[in-house]
């Protein structure tokens, strides 16, 4: 009788070992096909439900001036692999050797930044505005969020200088997944001719940016869906996201920093600047725009917009 108990009390053992076996795999199972779900809702390619697809009329004409006006397309390779990126590279009315390069924002392209490459244009700056990896004319099948980016970006700069010579006074600026993008490009060992940054709603770092939209979008807590995600990132895309933090950036930075962003940004939260902007050295420049959105911050005032922007490059962009 004792013996049949014990075996009766093993043969429950095994089954919850079995059932807490089979739960696990489901668990598994469940965690491996959200995180490739959220892999391509976030990374790969393409029109996405949760960014704004509002016409913009003043965009539409700043699109329309960038098609007509003289450009030149230039080429690179990325810094990592053989993909091919294409860049619109906009000479100045009067032969100059101020370049702005632009960096763009998440699925947008070089063409959504119309409205910054006519600003520039018109400050008397060369332009030039690549696609990032992924986007626009450029190949890759992914989104980079600034990161892998970073460093195809110090080859624009060096392309610049390469072409218009060693006089060359270069600076950065960047909105949106583009503000983050020159932040961690100012963590580089950069040339001598970029001269100072200007970021426009970055994010602090590129899992801050994704566990806050997972809350926002869908409800759920970044454990542990974001370090899944992060393992398919890198089998996928080949980077670790969590390497892409703008203040252990900015610390390493060593020029000037302009940060600007809108009082109300949801979508990259407004504190996220206050982060970035301590973690900055001297000298640096924080404008909070009251009322503006989003990306808004210079479609609420074009004109005072550019007036602190060229105040900021006057200073610091020679």
């Amino acid at each position: 009788m004792a013996q049949q108990k014990k075996r009766k009390k093993w043969s429950w053992r095994k089954k919850l070992t079995v059932w807490l076996s089979v739960l696990v795999i489901l668990a598994l199972a469940v965690l491996t096909g959200a995180s490739l779900y959220m892999y391509n809702y976030g990374f790969v390619p393409g029109k996405k439900s949760f960014l704004s697809n509002k016409n913009d009329p003043v965009l539409a004409r700043n699109q329309r001036w960038l098609a007509a006006t003289k450009k030149v397309t230039w080429h690179e390779t990325a810094a990592d692999s053989d993909l091919k990126l294409v860049a619109d590279y906009v000479p100045a009315a009067r032969k100059t050797n101020k370049t702005m390069v632009v960096a763009h924002g998440y699925m947008n392209d070089k063409e959504d930044m119309a409205n910054y490459i006519r600003m520039f244009h018109t400050m008397g700056y060369n332009v030039l505005a690549p696609d990032d990896r992924g986007h626009g004319a450029s190949q890759g099948n992914y989104a980079g969020y600034g990161w892998p980016d970073r460093l195809d970006y110090v080859k624009w700069i060096k392309q610049v200088i390469a072409k218009n010579g060693p006089q060359s006074q270069i600076n950065l600026f960047g909105v949106s997944m583009g503000g983050a993008t020159v932040m961690f490009v100012s963590g580089e060992k950069l040339p001598h001719q970029v001269k100072a940054v200007i970021e426009d709603c970055g994010y602090s770092s590129i899992h801050d940016e994704l566990a806050h939209e997972l809350k926002a979008l869908f409800g759920l807590p970044s454990f542990p869906l974001i370090n899944t995600v992060n393992i398919v990132a890198q089998i996928k895309a080949g980077y670790n996201f969590d390497h892409g933090d703008a203040p252990t950036a900015l610390r390493k930075n060593t020029r000037p920093m302009m940060f600007i962003h809108g009082a109300k940004d949801t979508f990259v939260p407004t504190k996220m600047v206050y982060t970035n902007y301590r973690a900055a050295k001297q000298p640096k420049e924080l404008w909070i725009v009251p009322g503006a959105a989003h990306a808004q911050s210079w479609e609420k005032n074009p004109q005072r917009y550019q007036q602190k922007v060229t105040a900021f490059l006057n200073e610091y962009g020679r």
